[in-house]
């Protein structure tokens, strides 16, 4: 008998980097850089990076509570009148709290099956795009968006070391970016884009 040699599937997300957005002359926000970092067959990338504001985890929120009203969500961070941008202290807590939420929606496989999870953490498409892509509406789909996002931003060593290892994947990824989905006119802020800016912090 030979021992059965599982590896053990981990998810490691991490919410860092809050960095301070100018919208116009009078509005700012602030975004967070979501990295992810994983060996679950669950996600088509196994490493990604991209960058997410408050207003987008409060869509994906609704969104996720919306598909699974039989369980109980995690709260958000709460939006307080009294949040200053300028304050470590208020920035600091709300990207724990963001960590937190995410952490625990990557807990539950229920949730980890819906595509606009997916979209939000391996993409930087808006909420409208990431709602066409899901409803079948875009030209993309949801893996086609993922991968073409990854080709835009490669960065990860850990992922080049992989693909060397499985060539047919790294072929595949290439081809992807054909799929009429272009790069957005986002900002790059170091291998991640800032997200289309919105009033709300």
């Amino acid at each position: 008998m030979t021992p059965k040699h599982e590896k053990q599937e981990f998810v490691t997300v991490l919410v860092r980097d809050p960095r301070i957005q100018k919208e116009d002359s009078w509005h700012s926000y602030i975004d967070y850089e979501i990295f992810i970092h994983t060996n679950s067959i669950c996600f088509t990338r196994k490493t990604s990076c991209v960058r997410r504001r408050y207003r987008e985890f409060v869509w994906l929120r609704q969104r996720l509570q919306s598909n699974a009203v039989l369980i109980q969500l995690p709260e958000l961070p709460s939006k307080t009148p009294f949040f200053n941008m300028n304050n470590p202290n208020h920035v600091d807590h709300r990207r724990q709290g963001l960590q937190e939420f995410l952490e625990k929606i990557l807990q539950d496989a229920l949730l980890l099956s819906d595509s606009r999870l997916h979209l939000f953490l391996q993409t930087q498409l808006s909420p409208e795009d990431m709602e066409a892509c899901v409803s079948g509406q875009t030209k993309y789909s949801v893996a086609d968006a993922i991968l073409s996002f990854a080709s835009l931003n490669r960065r990860f060593p850990i992922e080049d070391e992989e693909e060397k290892k499985g060539k047919n994947d790294a072929d595949s990824d290439s081809e992807s970016s054909s799929s009429g989905l272009g790069p957005s006119d986002d900002s790059i802020s170091c291998g991640c884009k800032a997200s289309p800016a919105s009033e709300e912090s």
